[in-house]
């Protein structure tokens, strides 16, 4: 039985360190830029620069389905799905809107312009540029799903309300881990803000 437990101990070690590994290994995946205007004490004001996001659109479901099926689409592309099988490298965070329908985006390297972007063997996955933005960000832990999306969006809702924090109503989910990562998890909603009606620190 001690041998057992020994054995168990050092498997959760072992698990632990992956996990720590991993979570480095993350830092070399490029992130979607963004400075940080003000800080309250449960929410954020980000300005993001400009970028290009490769994105799919699918009819409304649950977070669960939604998620496996864009991510399989998009995926698809970087991994080469593409007419000059090209792969692109991932980056962080996926993006997916919380409309009528659902929308997923992947943030392109920085390195590329729309123009030098390989055509889609799939017709479903298409490309669009964001603009310089404003953005509220509210941040959660654990694995993502409806329930948690949904109060974390009314959450945040409540943070502007209170702070008079005028926002555009459209908000979205960000997940910056791939699934294989157990501990750490970072999760955000996100509304665009109007800047002017932030009063200053």
């Amino acid at each position: 039985m001690k041998i057992f437990l020994i054995g168990m101990l050092s498997i959760g070690g072992l698990l632990m360190l992956s996990q720590v590994i991993m979570n480095r290994s993350a830092g070399n995946i490029e992130m979607y830029k963004y400075k940080v205007i003000r800080a309250y004490d449960d929410f954020e004001i980000r300005a993001y620069e400009p970028a290009v996001f490769t994105y799919v659109t699918m009819d409304q479901g649950s977070y669960e389905e939604t998620s496996r099926s864009g991510f399989r689409q998009l995926a698809g592309y970087i991994f080469g799905n593409n007419e000059k099988r090209q792969k692109i490298a991932m980056t962080s965070p996926v993006a997916m809107t919380l409309e009528d329908s659902v929308t997923m985006m992947f943030m392109v390297p920085s390195e590329y312009q729309m123009s030098d972007l390989p055509k889609p063997n799939d017709p479903k996955v298409k490309f669009r540029e964001e603009p310089e933005k404003y953005v509220a960000a509210v941040r959660f832990g654990g694995w993502a799903s409806d329930k948690k999306i949904a109060s974390n969006t009314q959450r945040l809702k409540a943070l502007l309300e209170a702070n008079k924090i005028e926002h555009s109503g459209h908000f979205s989910y960000l997940g910056y881990n791939p699934p294989y990562e157990v501990v750490n998890r970072r999760n955000e909603i996100v509304v665009e803000v109007d800047i002017r009606s932030i009063n200053q620190p």
